[in-house]
């Protein structure tokens, strides 16, 4: 007897744990657990209002989004925005949950320009969060484009 399932399991509801669902040797999660993120808020501090304004988007997600971008060679924020709203372990990299709305495309290019245009600050990050990838062997120094200073 041939057993049809695709339509009966879309709508069901489930509990689960989204570290359950991204796999021990993903290489997100073996690089989100070599590289201790923090660095970043100390580099950023001056460039945030501690009692004003609307509330800011996390800066190490800020960093991680083009980050994933970089690393999986999507060639453009519009799509790597698309990438991370269907991708489990993408969410799970950037701390969110399935049901958590992915920033809108044009957050990373207007916190980019408020932030660090005019500065080398998103150089200094991603050179080091480089760096540290390179020191536990996460990344082949061959195949990226781009090298931070050593």
């Amino acid at each position: 007897m041939m057993t049809q399932n695709a339509d009966k399991k879309r709508e069901q509801i489930q509990m689960f744990c989204m570290d359950d669902l991204v796999p021990q040797d993903h290489l997100l999660r073996l690089i989100d657990q070599a590289i201790d993120w923090s660095f970043i808020y100390d580099l950023v501090i001056d460039k945030y209002s501690a009692d004003n304004g609307r509330p800011s988007m996390d800066p190490v997600m800020l960093i991680k989004i083009p980050f994933i971008q970089y690393l999986y060679g999507i060639r453009s924020m519009r799509q790597t925005v698309k990438e991370i709203e269907v991708n489990v372990a993408y969410r799970w990299f950037l701390g969110l949950e399935m049901m958590d709305k992915v920033p809108h495309f044009s957050t990373f290019g207007k916190n980019y320009t408020r932030r660090f245009k005019d500065t080398d600050l998103f150089e200094q990050i991603f050179s080091r969060i480089l760096q540290e990838c390179y020191k536990y062997r996460l990344i082949d120094p061959s195949e990226v484009s781009w090298m931070p200073p050593m």
